[in-house]
């Protein structure tokens, strides 16, 4: 899969949902969502982060980027969509592990999950809050031991990248972060109407819902003046 770095970060260009899914799964990647937030302030960190993984075009922002840069067929993929995206495509032959989340969301979320997917092998949940070395020890030998196929951890970035690359190494599998889609899913986190998302305007949406995010959408209009003078 073509990609290309946006303020060196290096973003894939997927020009399908499928085919994102179809090389995560057979490559067994880390997915990590890089919108335009992330490509603005990136740092060292979390350049090295997503450069080491799978970065797709979780924003419009990222789409744009992609599409300035040649890669005209770049469809925009957001996180809280690819994770049920790829269970609806492999829930019948491939097992998963779900970390995040309070206890309750994460019960939910399972309940939900084998409710909406029969037959779904979810072969372990826990939620987000590990507060000891000792709770990840456990953690990363209970994936070690079951060998799930896709691991979800919904902790934000960039704790949840750091896990994944932590147990990935005792563990091969696909991963991806999901920050809060856990609550998204149970009912917990409202997200923008249909409307909203698929004009692109999902930002727009959550700044009238939350007027405080003022400052954050004052960085997406300097990333949008820098990208049409090629900045990135």
């Amino acid at each position: 899969m073509k990609s290309a770095y946006l303020n060196n970060v290096n973003t894939f260009a997927p020009e399908s949902r499928q085919a994102l899914i179809d090389y995560a799964l057979d490559h067994k990647k880390i997915l990590v969502a890089v919108n335009a937030e992330k490509i603005l302030h990136a740092t060292d960190k979390s350049r090295n982060i997503i450069n080491r993984n799978l970065g797709y075009p979780d924003g419009i922002g990222a789409v744009w980027a992609l599409q300035k840069k040649g890669f005209k067929e770049t469809v925009k993929i957001p996180g809280c969509e690819l994770w049920l995206d790829i269970i609806a495509n492999a829930y019948k032959y491939k097992s998963f592990y779900l970390v995040g989340g309070k206890q309750q969301v994460i019960e939910e979320t399972t309940q939900k999950l084998k409710k909406e997917f029969k037959g779904i092998n979810i072969l372990n949940y826990r939620n987000g809050y590990i507060k000891t070395d000792q709770e990840k020890i456990d953690l990363i030998q209970d994936i070690k031991t079951l060998k799930p196929n896709v691991v979800f951890v919904a902790m934000g970035s960039p704790k949840q990248e750091l896990l994944m690359e932590e147990i990935q190494k005792s563990h091969q599998a696909t991963y991806q972060g999901l920050g809060g889609s856990f609550d998204v899913y149970t009912g917990y986190v409202e997200r923008a109407p249909q409307w909203w998302v698929n004009s692109n305007l999902e930002w727009a949406y959550r700044l009238i819902k939350q007027p405080s995010r003022i400052k954050r959408q004052i960085h997406l209009v300097r990333f949008f003046i820098l990208l049409q003078l090629n900045k990135f």
